[in-house]
């Protein structure tokens, strides 16, 4: 199965994680590509999350909180976005990496789906959470 193309959040840093994955074969964007670094670091969540909706890209993110803040929740489920958040905000680059690639066929098969959704991805496990 080849890639879907993920949007990675700012939440990730823009170059460690971004390489790792493209070593493995994940087809990303970031922000600061998409947008250029200056305004990368300052577009909104909201902004970013339609724009994903819009052309179908799902997100790699390390907020998790974000199913509390409305306006965001509000434009990833009115986006379609499906989203998958690291569980702990504590963890180096690599380690970022090693829980994305260590579930990557899950993660590849579940971004193809329709509908938005959040999934907390963990060293043991990819998770649906409440939207």
């Amino acid at each position: 199965m080849d890639s879907p193309h993920f949007f990675v959040d700012r939440s990730l840093g823009r170059i460690e994680v971004p390489r790792l994955l493209r070593e493995h074969e994940w087809d990303v964007t970031t922000l600061a590509e998409r947008y250029g670094e200056a305004a990368g670091s300052r577009v909104d969540d909201t902004d970013w999350l339609v724009v994903a909706g819009e052309r179908g890209w799902p997100v790699l993110m390390k907020d998790k909180k974000i199913r509390h803040r409305s306006a965001e929740r509000e434009a990833l489920v009115t986006a379609g976005v499906r989203a998958f958040c690291i569980s702990s905000g504590n963890l180096t680059s690599a380690v970022i990496a090693e829980y994305y690639i260590r579930h990557q066929d899950r993660i590849w098969q579940l971004a193809t789906g329709e509908g938005a959704g959040i999934w907390v991805v963990s060293r043991s496990e990819v998770r649906r959470t409440d939207v």
